[in-house]
């Protein structure tokens, strides 16, 4: 099987500020480029024998420091765009915090069931993230392959090949040198996803009782404290496709 080097790209003055980013094409920093080369440089003894990256102009920039080093032609893959957060790209995570401690707080505990304004659910971009991998596995059945992908995107791929439960994705960074090694098995069926409307969360099953997880919205009543499932809630101005 393959082996797959996960790798966040270097920080963009929006990282240093604690903004949020999503699909916003945002530089490197200075402090950015060193850490991408300090990456390339733990990456050498690993052998990667091809280098993925999202489409993002960080992840690019870091993918072309480390291809360079490497002597490997970075390609962008679609697929591996980060998660689109909507109106809330620009904005501080702190201002999401006191503006709508009950959404910041939902995103905090249960991210699955939060549609950002505009934007799309974590289950949406694990399906279309899974899609990209699989492809993978099947290119490259042996050897070594990294993949720089920003955060949250980096996390959720995480949980989907190995299982590993949500972290608190307000606090996840891109930056650090930071790159994790793991499997990619072509004939190992990815970690199950969040379901918005099915039973696995982490993983897991949910309770049954709980029913249904719908996308969390602002401004309305909460439901009766005996309702299990999360509140429904409606965003001022924002405007939902079914899932």
């Amino acid at each position: 099987m393959a082996q797959l080097i996960l790798v966040r790209p270097g920080k963009t003055d929006f990282d240093f500020q604690a903004r949020i980013q999503g699909i916003l094409n945002i530089p490197l920093s200075d402090a950015g480029r060193e850490e991408a080369a300090q990456t390339a440089e733990k990456l050498q003894p690993l052998q990667a024998k091809a280098l993925y990256c999202a489409p993002s102009q960080a992840a690019e920039e870091t993918a072309a420091i480390i291809g360079q080093r490497l002597e490997l032609k970075p390609k962008s893959i679609d697929r591996l765009q980060n998660v689109n957060m909507g109106r809330w790209q620009g904005m501080l995570v702190e201002e999401v915090r006191l503006k709508q401690p009950k959404v910041y707080k939902q995103w905090q505990e249960r991210p699955e069931t939060i549609q950002p304004p505009d934007g799309e659910m974590l289950a949406a971009a694990i399906e279309r993230a899974t899609e990209a991998l699989v492809k993978l596995a099947r290119k490259h059945r042996t050897g070594t392959i990294a993949l720089v992908i920003p955060e949250p995107l980096a996390s959720l791929i995480q949980h989907r090949i190995q299982g590993t439960p949500w972290s608190d994705l307000w606090q996840v960074s891109n930056g650090g040198s930071r790159i994790e090694i793991m499997n990619l098995d072509k004939d190992a069926p990815p970690q199950p996803a969040p379901a918005i409307n099915g039973t696995a969360v982490n993983g897991k099953p949910t309770n049954a009782a709980a029913g249904t997880v719908e996308k969390n919205r602002v401004d309305a009543p909460a439901p009766p404290a005996k309702q299990a499932h999360a509140p429904v809630l409606v965003y001022r101005g924002a405007k939902f496709t079914p899932q």
